[in-house]
């Protein structure tokens, strides 16, 4: 099978159709006008995107909505807190922030948030990261990813088959539970940015609307992971205190030289699992009695739409700049990267993040065949 639109083969790839906002040196130093992605006195998005045919009603308003600040979690949900840092430098006074201060390109942010160990930092940087690209209109710009992210001590992380079960964990059961989404949560966020960084040569040929994309999706993971993390410790617990796996980013690792393959394994696969999970972890925590967290995720379950609706957009418009149907592309790389698909499906909010179930349910394709041949006669 031809490789799809891997990063050596990647240059041979028109982008001649892009409505996309550039910025290049070469304008810049032959004084050129351009336009930024954000004004610096704005929060909304400047990226015209061409609509796609089933793309999730919502993804323009969460594209050009304002900075989500809401990264506590209070009696009646999310709310931005006291504490929050200043809004007209978006560095605030932690320490760890200087970090971004000489960084000058959203990949070189990226790169800084990939290197950081500690989790609660990690997030916040992920968070100003953002922050910071959209109030400078800094450029994509080019950076490389670490070979893998920086990681704390604790969590230790084993094999699938080694994560204790609640009992023996030594955590109850909602705190079990929501260890594992707080791992999940971590995990997204460096998802998010190394894609965002690995791909950020190709910047010319993706168009920057999916560096904003994939970088909306980075700040939206670290507020989730700020939700874990707030409620592990009124539980009495932290990330960290039960072993966990490094199974998303073996998946991740296996796409690290091939875009469609990035887009079909971590938004179409890993991320749409977590529209299935999500109603069966809500239900589980109701019945344990713990509603606060049941509603935490709950929300984070809600938000996750927007991740799927915006892989099921970029994996589409990728194929359509190589020509080739997005259905058979995508069942073709599952199997090329021996990724099985499970269910059981939360088909209502597939549907709705826009991925057709041909794409992942042989039934559906019995269905349209046989209907096929139904209206044939």
């Amino acid at each position: 099978m031809p490789p799809f639109l891997k990063l050596k083969t990647m240059l041979s790839f028109t982008t001649a159709t892009s409505t996309f906002v550039r910025f290049t040196p070469k304008a810049k130093a032959l004084g050129h006008k351009f336009n930024y992605p954000f004004s610096s006195s704005s929060s909304s998005i400047q990226f015209q995107y061409p609509p796609l045919d089933h793309q999730w009603s919502g993804l323009d308003n969460w594209r050009h909505g304002p900075l989500n600040r809401d990264r506590f979690w209070g009696p009646n949900g999310p709310f931005q807190g006291l504490n929050q840092t200043d809004t007209d430098t978006g560095m605030g006074t932690d320490p760890p922030l200087v970090l971004l201060s000489s960084c000058s390109s959203l990949a070189e942010m990226g790169a800084v948030v990939l290197s950081t160990a500690d989790p609660l930092t990690k997030s916040k940087l992920s968070h100003f990261a953002y922050d910071k690209w959209r109030r400078e209109g800094l450029p994509i710009g080019v950076s490389q990813a670490p070979p893998r992210p920086a990681r704390p001590l604790n969590p230790q992380l084993v094999s699938p088959k080694e994560i204790p079960p609640p009992k023996p964990s030594g955590l109850p059961l909602n705190a079990y539970m929501l260890h594992n989404l707080a791992h999940v949560e971590l995990n997204a966020i460096d998802l998010a940015w190394d894609t965002v960084v690995r791909f950020s040569p190709y910047s010319e040929l993706l168009g920057e609307g999916f560096f904003a994309d994939f970088s909306h999706v980075a700040d939206d993971e670290s507020r989730h992971f700020s939700w874990c993390s707030q409620r592990l410790a009124e539980l009495g617990f932290s990330y960290g205190d039960m072993p966990a796996h490094n199974f998303l980013w073996r998946e991740c690792e296996k796409s690290s030289d091939n875009i469609t393959a990035r887009l079909a394994v971590i938004p179409l696969v890993q991320e749409a699992r977590g529209l299935d999970a999500g109603p069966r972890l809500v239900k589980k925590l109701i019945g344990f009695g713990d509603h606060r967290t049941s509603n935490i995720v709950a929300k984070i379950a809600d938000e996750e739409v927007a991740h799927v609706a915006v892989g099921v957009y970029w994996f589409v418009s990728v194929c359509q700049k190589m020509g080739r149907a997005p259905c058979s592309t995508f069942k073709d790389l599952l199997e090329e990267y021996n990724v099985e698909l499970k269910g059981p499906y939360n088909y209502s909010a597939r549907d709705e993040a826009g991925i057709p179930r041909q794409w992942y349910d042989p039934s559906s394709t019995k269905k349209d065949e046989k209907n096929n041949k139904l209206s044939e006669l």
